[in-house]
């Protein structure tokens, strides 16, 4: 049977240095500057100015990162939280991203799979999949916010085994069948035989599923059943134990290590780094020693929140394309022609 890639093996590069991502809204409004005016102007903390999404992405895409992720937040909670992600709706937003994109592959990081129905996040996921040409990696976790789950009328402390299920369902709705056949899921009242189906089907074998955290999982459930681990940044020393477990859990089929890591990217390029909540602080030479020692450890791909940052989100991006990115290259992808007008 032939090899067959998927958007996941985009993100993992042949040099075993991390491939480097972008996490939407592209905003920088947790920055000091920002923080300022918006607390002036009487703006509320954590809501990302949208103006200029699509246009970043484009960019984003076309110099070169190798992915672009979108967060699932179906409420704002600014007493809380105080953070409204991506802001708009996810697969909604994606859909959009594919049309508008050509390149960088798109990822959740993560889907609340408890909070959605599962067929149609897997029929939502399959969609955005063909509509990108194969470009998509869907992210799951089960939830940390406790005031979401009474408001769909839904379990908090039962997120862990709607999960599973969840995620059994996803792969069930995903499969291809024999001719004049249907899902095969007895415990939902599904046989061969009923010829139900869910449709779209992927554009490979299934979706790939990276899993957020431990989503109230196991470590050995995660590694039997997901595609790929998505977790926060540790320092080296954490970071360390936690992908050598990863790696002894999958050592029969390795599977890679994902990295969403909060940046503020200052102007002078020797500034030494210093740890954010979740990422850190640093010049561009400093970055660049720190992804080489992730990618040391095990770390298949990193994506960048620009929030924390003090600078234009746009100078940013540019710098991390031109004087970062060509230390960390992608696998270079056929240019697709899905891109709107």
């Amino acid at each position: 049977m032939p090899f067959e890639r998927t958007a996941l093996d985009r993100l993992v590069s042949p040099t075993g240095l991390p491939t480097l991502g972008l996490e939407l809204p592209l905003d920088n409004d947790w920055g000091e500057t920002r923080l300022r005016a918006d607390r002036a102007a009487g703006r509320p903390f954590g809501v990302p100015d949208l103006t200029a999404h699509a246009r970043l992405a484009r960019l984003a895409d076309d110099l070169g990162f190798a992915a672009l992720w979108v967060r699932d937040v179906p409420f704002y909670d600014p007493v809380q939280f105080g953070d409204a992600g991506s802001v708009f709706e996810t697969f909604t937003h994606l859909g959009h991203l594919a049309a508008i994109t050509q390149r960088a592959v798109l990822g959740t990081g993560a889907v609340v799979l408890p909070l959605r129905q599962p067929w149609l996040v897997a029929k939502a996921a399959a969609t955005v999949d063909v509509l990108s040409g194969g470009r998509f990696v869907l992210g799951l976790a089960s939830g940390d916010r406790p005031v979401e789950y009474p408001l769909f009328g839904l379990d908090f402390h039962a997120r862990g085994a709607a999960f599973r299920e969840g995620v059994t369902i996803l792969r069930a709705a995903w499969a291809r069948h024999s001719s004049g056949e249907g899902i095969e899921l007895p415990e939902h009242g599904l046989t061969a035989d009923r010829k139900l189906d869910v449709l779209p089907k992927p554009t490979g074998s299934t979706i790939p599923i990276a899993i957020a955290g431990h989503a109230q999982q196991s470590m050995e459930w995660i590694a039997e059943n997901a595609d790929a681990s998505l977790n926060y940044p540790r320092q080296l020393d954490a970071l360390r134990i936690k992908i050598s477990e990863w790696q002894r859990l999958t050592a029969s089929s390795p599977k890679p290590y994902l990295t969403p890591m909060q940046l503020d990217l200052v102007a002078e390029p020797d500034t030494p780094a210093t740890p954010l909540r979740l990422g850190i602080r640093a010049g561009r030479r400093a970055l660049i020693e720190q992804l080489r020692a992730m990618g040391e450890l095990g770390v298949a791909h990193v994506s960048f929140n620009l929030r924390p940052g003090d600078r234009p989100v746009d100078e940013v991006i540019h710098e991390l394309a031109h004087e970062v990115l060509p230390h960390f290259p992608s696998t270079p992808e056929p240019v697709l022609t899905n891109r709107s007008a």
